[in-house]
């Protein structure tokens, strides 16, 4: 993978770490109930949609994921990989970043889980929890891509450093 990918996966991570700030205000502020920013604002009351485990599992998305792509361009020289497995990785890992941590943030301000295909047993929107379940195949398929690479690219590198 060369320098540009990396740095690449590395801008994509910050935006995926800027992503969970924003859902993480949001988050405080579906808890308060208000946007509380003393002495910088008085508290204005605001009613954000969703409950506080989505809202947590959101904000997380965003921090993980960011850190899946950081980590993956720390690592990438120490895989073995051809030009094309390393376009694979990189576009695999944007979806996997992106895909995973969007449709959360989308569930949490649709009250949705987006699991299962009309929702299963959870409550909600079934056309808001039917889209964000559609969308999130692309980052399910994406994922298995990125690890499957990431294992192949190192054990490579293993032979390749035991002189197979």
């Amino acid at each position: 993978m060369n320098e540009r990918t990396r740095v690449l996966l590395v801008a994509n991570g910050a935006g995926l770490w800027i992503t969970a700030v924003l859902v993480g205000w949001m988050f405080m502020f579906m808890l308060l109930g208000e946007v509380v920013l003393f002495p910088l604002i008085p508290a204005i009351d605001v009613k954000i949609p969703g409950e506080a485990r989505a809202w947590n599992m959101a904000h997380l998305e965003g921090i993980t994921n960011g850190l899946l792509l950081m980590g993956l361009a720390a690592l990438a020289p120490l895989l073995t990989l051809s030009e094309r497995q390393g376009r694979i990785l990189f576009w695999s890992a944007l979806v996997t970043g992106w895909g995973f941590t969007l449709p959360a943030w989308a569930n949490a301000l649709a009250g949705t889980r987006g699991l299962a295909f009309n929702g299963g047993p959870f409550a909600g929107s079934r056309l808001a929890n039917n889209l964000i379940y559609i969308s999130g195949w692309p980052a399910v398929i994406a994922v298995h891509i990125v690890f499957g690479l990431l294992l192949w690219g190192a054990l490579k590198r293993l032979a390749l450093l035991r002189g197979e």
